[in-house]
């Protein structure tokens, strides 16, 4: 091929006569603003999530207990607050995911209102509770779960909210120490 019908039929989008192919510009242009809008409606839809209260507004625990008689902490503190009011079921976790304690099973918590709980390190499931309040004031439910203590190890807090498919876990594990 000559250098003149390469120029003439070559890449760019020429034509013959040195006219350029006003197709290409026009579709790079049309992928250029698809790919503008998509980032700025990505951009609005992050905010818009980052900015979405999740429905688990605190979580505190005691990083660790021992719950026999010569523990500094004899019961792990749980406490949380929700987004919205809902029903609860609270159990303990090991670190394979297993279901050591469930502490309170499809209880009403109210929003933004701290709820607290405390537990003993048994196992299994808590057929009562009652409410004590520490020498602070705090006011805790003391679910009674009656089984053996878990072994040592770390573990966690799931809550399944009524409202919600997925389970909650605690952003933190917690230990539980045995002498």
């Amino acid at each position: 091929m000559s250098a003149a019908a390469a120029e003439a039929g070559g890449a760019g989008g020429a034509r013959a006569g040195g006219a350029r192919d006003p197709r290409p510009d026009k579709l790079a242009a049309g992928v250029f603003a698809a790919l503008v809008l998509a980032c700025f409606l990505a951009f609005f839809l992050t905010q818009r999530l980052k900015h979405r209260p999740t429905s688990v507004q605190q979580f505190k625990l005691t990083p660790n207990f021992a719950p026999t008689p010569a523990g500094r902490h004899k019961r792990e503190q749980i406490s949380f607050k929700l987004a919205h009011a809902e029903r609860a079921t609270v159990t303990i976790i090991d670190e394979k995911g297993n279901v050591v304690a469930t502490l309170l099973t499809r209880q009403d918590i109210a929003r933004y209102k701290t709820f607290s709980l405390l537990w003993n390190g048994r196992r299994g499931t808590a057929r009562s509770q009652r409410i004590v309040t520490s020498a602070t004031g705090h006011t805790y439910i003391l679910p009674a779960n009656r089984g053996r203590l878990a072994p040592a190890g770390e573990y966690r807090v799931r809550l399944r909210l009524s409202r919600q498919r997925e389970p909650v876990l605690s952003p933190r594990s917690f230990t539980l120490e045995r002498p």
